[in-house]
Formats: C-alpha cells, structure tokens, sequence
C-alpha cells in the first residue's frame, strides 16, 4: 500500500500522507508529521517558494530586495557559490558535535537568529516564533531595534540567547534608555549597526508601493487580501508597528511614524560611550574592511559582524564571503567574527566557518521557514541546516565546524 500511495502524485494531500505514515510501521506515529514536512521541503529553497506563495507581494519584495540592481546581494551568494570544500575518505565514521561557544555563551550551532527590520511584517508574531525556537534549540536570537515588537515584549522568549541590534536614536537620552531596557530585558549582546549612516534607495520596495510609514492603500489591500492567511493573522494580532521607538514619539507629533526617529551615524566617540554603558558583549554589524575590523578592536568592540547588510544598503560593494578572508587575516585567529549573507543551506553556513567566520547569522531564511509553515517553519530551519552540516561534515571527515577551515581548497600545505 505504501509503494502504490508514494508513487501516485495525486497524494499528495497531507491526509494522504498521514495514510503513507500509518503505512510505514518503522517510524513511529509522533514523527509522521515531520517526516511529511520534510519530504515536501528539504531546502531552505522549497520553503523560500512556500513563502512567497503565502506573503503579500509589497511584503515579500521588503523581504527578498537589496537595493540597485540588488548586485550586492548576488554577489554574496556567488562568493559562496565559489567556496570548494574537499572530502576526504577512510576516516571511519566521525560523529559530529555542532555544539559553539562564543563571546563567552554556549549555543547549540554554530549559526543563529540575525536581527530583521519589521519581522513582524512578514509573518504574524513572526520574532516570538523565532525566539521560541532559538530558546528551545539554543541558538543565539537577535532583535532589532526597528522589529515589530519591543526589547520588553521579547523578555519573556529570549532566555540566556538574546542579542539587541541597536540603530541608535540620534536623541542621547532616547539612546541611553533605549540601550537600558534591553539591558534590563535580559538581551545580554549588543549589536551596533554600523553600515547605515544613511538611508538607501531600495528600489524595488519602492515598485511595490509599500511606503514609510507605511499607507493601507487599495493597491496595497489587494495584495493582503489574496493571501488570507497572512491577512487573518494580522487581524487577529493587529498591524505590525515599530513598538520599541513608540516611547520616543513626540506628543506634539502624534502621527509621526516611529520608524522615521532620526538615527546616529556611529563614530569611534558613539562606540566609546556605548562600550562603557554596555555590561556584556558588543558587536559592531556592518564590516567589509580589514582596517576597519581593527580600528573597532581597539576601540573595544568584543567581535566585528561581517555583512553587507543583506545588500540592501550599497549595490557597489562587495559580497560578504568575498570581504572576509581579509578581515580574519588581518585581526588574526583569535578575534571573534560573524558572518551573514545569502546562506541558504548547512554547507553555506560551513563554507563561512571556512573562510574564517566564527558564528553564522541568517536573517531571509528564518522568514521563509515561519511564512511558510508558521511556529513548524522555524523548527524545520533548524532541522534543515543541523542535518546538512552533520551530513557535509561526515564526508569531510571532521567532528567540530571549526576543523573544516582544514579543508578549504586549495588544501594548504
């Protein structure tokens, strides 16, 4: 009966799979569910497709666009594209452990939650969700200053994994306060965002018609309402606004739109200050030079983040992978640094182990997984790039993430 239901397209029907799983005495009845999530979507790249199906269009062209010709963008995912890693054989069978310690926290992978502007825009409650998992998991979460839900709504969710992405208000005491209460809400790494000393164009978000602040326009509703899930979660959670600037609002400008607070442009007297206010870890997120990696060192800043921002800020800059060889042979071995942008799979999050990273953050994919499958997506992200790194890492032959920089090719002598 199994072979006649799995060779037939038509069942396909999730109550046909549930029949396949009742057919198949081997795996028992509490994985069946799992089994058929991960049939349908063993890639990042399935759930990217399911997502875009169950998004509105303005929502899904903030999401996936960078800015320009989104040639930054591409150029990260090529850089990746270009990284060879070799195998190796007779090495038995090698257990892997994912298990990373880093700026002084143990997590459960080697990659984590990267902060994402207005999460909430592309799935309903979308940072619980996403703190949800990363607590149960272990994975470090980030949430940013300009996410649908505040440093206090999140302090019930985060546990001993949450890191707060600070575009800081221009206003000093707004910044002070704001940099308190993710303090005080348990976020025990700060991220400083330090590539945005300006707005970029973002053109294809413009086409979209989404606007900042955002306008409910006709062409607008449309779109939401061909995607009724996505529609009737936002009725029944409420429109996603940017609710840890809400405070900073002037109540003489009541319908000024939190998202436009006017923001620093970080400088080493910026980083000095917030290096002395900040009682853990601070990261700086937007580095692509070696000089700048150690300028930051000095100053005191714990790990450099190595980003082009998802490329959405400069379509002439370079790919993420491709900016840092150099800022890891420049800072040397021990210098913490994290990498982002276009991983899409486990052997993207090693590729950047190999190039010299020492965390992974991903920001579009965790999107995907919940705007595809809801609280189930975020699981089966973690599910999906567990399994492909212990599978990549079995047929190089190594046991901790770190050892594959051994076999980045050209193997060195």
């Amino acid at each position: 009966m199994k072979e006649v239901f799995t060779g037939c397209s038509s069942f396909r029907h999730p109550s046909a799979k549930r029949l396949i799983a009742l057919a198949n005495p081997a795996r028992p009845a509490h994985l069946a569910g799992a089994m058929t999530v991960d049939l349908d979507y063993p890639t990042l790249a399935d759930l990217r497709r399911r997502a875009r199906r169950r998004m509105p269009y303005f929502a899904w062209e903030y999401l996936d666009s960078g800015t320009g010709e989104d040639m930054a963008l591409r150029r990260s995912r090529e850089a990746l594209d270009n990284v060879v890693l070799a195998p190796a054989i007779a090495k038995g069978r090698t257990v892997p452990d994912l298990s990373t310690r880093f700026l002084g926290h143990d997590y459960a992978r080697p990659f984590g939650v990267s902060p994402v502007g207005m999460t909430g825009l592309f799935w309903p409650r979308a940072e619980f969700l996403l703190a949800d998992n990363a607590t149960r998991v272990g994975l470090p979460f980030g949430l940013s200053t300009v996410a649908a839900q505040s440093p206090e709504d999140l302090a019930p969710h985060i546990a001993d994994n949450g890191w707060f992405q600070l575009y800081p208000p221009a206003d000093v005491e707004h910044c002070d306060d704001l940099v308190q209460r993710a303090q005080d809400a348990g976020f025990h790494t700060l991220i400083l965002t330090v590539d945005v000393p300006g707005p970029s164009r973002r053109e294809r978000q413009r086409r979209s018609g989404l606007t900042t602040p955002p306008r409910i326009t006709p062409r607008l509703f449309s779109h939401a309402m061909i995607r009724p899930m996505w529609s009737l979660g936002m009725l029944r959670h409420g429109i996603p606004s940017v609710r840890a600037l809400e405070k900073y609002v002037s109540s003489h400008r009541p319908s000024a739109h939190v998202g436009l607070a006017p923001h620093s442009a970080p400088d080493p007297a910026l980083i000095e200050k917030l290096r002395r206010q900040w009682k853990g870890p601070m990261v700086a997120k937007g580095v692509l030079l070696p000089e700048d990696a150690l300028a930051l060192r000095e100053l005191g800043v714990d790990a450099a983040w190595v980003s082009n921002h998802g490329g959405r800020q400069f379509d002439g800059g370079p790919g993420s992978a491709t900016a840092l060889p150099a800022i890891r042979a420049a800072v040397g071995p021990d210098y913490p640094l994290i990498y982002d942008g276009a991983v899409a799979s486990g052997l993207d999050v090693l590729r950047a182990i190999a190039l010299g990273a020492d965390m992974v953050m991903l920001g579009r994919a965790w999107l995907w997984g919940v705007a595809a499958l809801g609280a189930e997506g975020a699981a089966h992200v973690t599910h999906v790039l567990s399994e492909d790194i212990i599978s990549c890492m079995v047929q190089m032959g190594i046991t901790r993430p770190a050892e594959v920089r051994s076999r980045l090719w050209p193997l060195q002598a």
